[in-house]
């Protein structure tokens, strides 16, 4: 039987109790970098990366390439497996086995905030009311990465590449194209995200609910913050929005693919159209499709 979509959907966007990793078949390899061909760009601030915890790397594997056409390998690092999903041929998305013990908890994406400075950027989380839930590591060609917990716990991660971030311009079909926050207290959160990151945080107008939040570098909008929606089951957290180029056709895939639909397409501004899948193993993502370049991050 299946859930209420809102009843689930609200629990899917729980920040992740568990980082924990399982040791599954993969081929030797290092971490892929973010730039095959290595750069000095760096854009403090911008959503360079996700990760999906999950405890069916296989479904999730397949549901992903086959709605998106996303290409994986799976590595072994150190005896634990780790999978990088591709976009025509370019990293996007990794994702990580977490134990069976922990199954009674949905798969969770994380999205992982460029920073320039990641000792710098932790400590500060824990003065401004945040926590540190994975502390900083470096893995060999990709960099150092840590996970917080900001200020209503909702967990977000840092990620200092050394092959420099992804470029800064318009995504493609199948790329990460924005990042929502949804906050008990939109005003305060937005202030954590300025004290750890140094995002300007604004009221955004261009929206018509009030309590909408934009989080921006220099002229950059990166990320937004928006009201928690008013459910006793609801609570705070990240959601990852992914570009598509036709989203009937891909919510057709997640159906066959055994996902589902927790909120149906619906028009939202500049003639845009937005909906929220879960996966067979229960990853939340966004899906949006624009029109006249209504993408949020480049419009002005």
């Amino acid at each position: 039987m299946h859930s209420n979509p809102a009843t689930r959907l609200a629990a899917l966007l729980v920040a992740i109790a568990s980082l924990g990793l399982e040791v599954s078949a993969a081929e030797p390899g290092t971490f892929q970098p973010l730039n095959q061909t290595a750069t000095q760009d760096h854009f403090a601030g911008k959503f360079i990366w996700a990760d999906l915890f999950t405890t069916d790397p296989a479904a999730a594997t397949r549901f992903y390439c086959g709605v998106f056409g996303w290409t994986s390998v799976t590595l072994d690092q150190k005896g634990k497996a780790y999978t990088v999903f591709s976009n025509q041929g370019h990293p996007v998305a990794g994702l990580a086995p977490r134990p069976r013990a922990k199954s009674g908890q949905a798969s969770r994406w994380i999205g992982y905030i460029s920073v320039s400075d990641i000792a710098a950027t932790l400590a500060q989380v824990k003065s401004a009311g945040g926590k540190v839930r994975a502390p900083a590591r470096a893995f060999p060609d990709r960099g150092i990465q840590a996970i917080i917990a900001d200020n209503e716990e909702s967990t977000v991660g840092l990620l200092q590449s050394t092959s420099g971030d992804p470029p800064d311009d318009e995504p493609d079909p199948g790329e990460w194209n924005w990042f929502e926050l949804y906050a008990r207290q939109p005003e305060s959160t937005a202030g954590f995200y300025h004290q750890v990151f140094g995002y300007t945080a604004a009221l955004d107008t261009r929206t018509e609910r009030k309590g909408d939040f934009l989080l921006s570098t220099g002229e950059d909008p990166r990320a937004g913050v928006a009201p928690l929606p008013e459910r006793d089951d609801a609570q705070p957290g990240w959601l990852g929005v992914i570009r598509v180029s036709d989203l009937d056709a891909k919510l057709a895939k997640v159906k066959a693919l055994g996902g589902e639909v927790l909120v149906p397409p619906r028009a939202t501004a500049y003639g845009s159209r937005f909906a929220i899948i879960a996966d067979p193993t229960g990853g939340t993502v966004g899906l949006v499709e624009y029109a006249d370049n209504a993408n949020p991050a480049t419009r002005p």
